[in-house]
């Protein structure tokens, strides 16, 4: 089985819980998720599979849709609600002190990564530093918030639609918004609704992951994904390079939709289609003219 099913993440469980449910129910040893969500989190969990796992990187790069329950006046150590108990007023801010902070949010700035994170730090993991009462200093990151939409307040909380980069951490979102706000905050729910191209519509929840054919009807097959990326169909001849990392040639393939265009930049990716349209590997700038180097072989 290659490729990627959608889940619909339940609370509770984290998301290697979730990847180690799929691999006992679909008998797959190969698969990942790409892009964790918290215990506390559910919603939009895809899930890369077989040969599709040498996409999670690229996957995993796209933006993200949430919506989030914001709790103001309460403070905890891991800006959640899950979290030790820090500080509680239970103060609500003014609506207009809610907006000016969201407007803040918007845009792009440096986020601190929560300390109760992935984050490595000299090699470990921020969360299992601060279990081991270790001090942790975590860098700032660049974000991106293209969308903070207020949907409900009611006073002690409120619900908030997200549209941001990879990376963005939601819990720190919470956190700084209560302290914009003046109040304190912190994150009592989150739902994820879209992963990229992947939504809800066509995530699958755990339990059904026994049911054969609505597994194979849900399967998304790599061809189908990173549609966004340059493509080009390569000849017989240039799959044989594909299978060997060895250079395309321009005589070696023919631009598919959408064409890539050169000069490449190094960080640019091209899409190797086969002649049924399967995807083959993913290609960067080669180093002559026109020439395209298999980076990463699906085949």
């Amino acid at each position: 089985m290659t490729g990627v099913l959608v889940i619909d993440k339940p609370q509770g469980l984290t998301s290697h819980d979730v990847v180690a449910t799929a691999r006992r129910t679909l008998g797959e040893k190969k698969i990942g998720h790409t892009g964790t969500l918290d215990p506390l989190a559910t919603g939009v969990l895809p899930l890369a599979i077989g040969r599709a796992t040498r996409l999670a990187r690229f996957l995993a790069a796209s933006d993200k849709d949430y919506e989030a329950g914001i709790r103001f006046g309460l403070t905890t150590d891991t800006y959640d609600i899950t979290g030790r108990e820090l500080c509680r007023t239970d103060a609500t801010p003014s609506q207009d002190d809610l907006m000016r902070a969201l407007q803040t949010l918007t845009g792009e700035y440096l986020q601190t990564p929560p300390a109760y994170s992935a984050k490595k730090v000299d090699g470990r993991r921020a969360y299992d530093l601060i279990r081991s009462e270790r001090a942790v200093v975590l860098t700032p990151v660049p974000v991106r918030v293209t969308c903070a939409e207020l949907l409900d307040f009611n006073g002690p909380s409120a619900r908030i639609a997200l549209t941001c980069s990879a990376g963005f951490y939601v819990r720190s979102f919470a956190h700084t918004l209560g302290q914009l706000a003046g109040t304190g905050a912190c994150l009592e729910a989150l739902r994820r609704t879209r992963s990229g191209d992947f939504t809800l519509e066509s995530a699958l929840r755990l339990d059904e992951l026994g049911d054969a054919t609505r597994v194979a009807s849900r399967l998304i097959a790599p061809a189908a994904l990173l549609t966004d990326l340059p493509a080009v169909t390569v000849s017989e001849r240039g799959l044989q390079h594909v299978v060997h990392g060895r250079e395309l040639g321009s005589g070696d393939y023919a631009p598919a939709f959408p064409p890539p265009r050169f000069p490449m930049p190094p960080e640019r990716w091209v899409r190797l289609l086969d002649g049924r349209g399967d995807l083959a590997g993913m290609a960067t700038g080669g180093a002559a003219p026109g020439s395209l180097h298999p980076a990463l072989v699906l085949m």
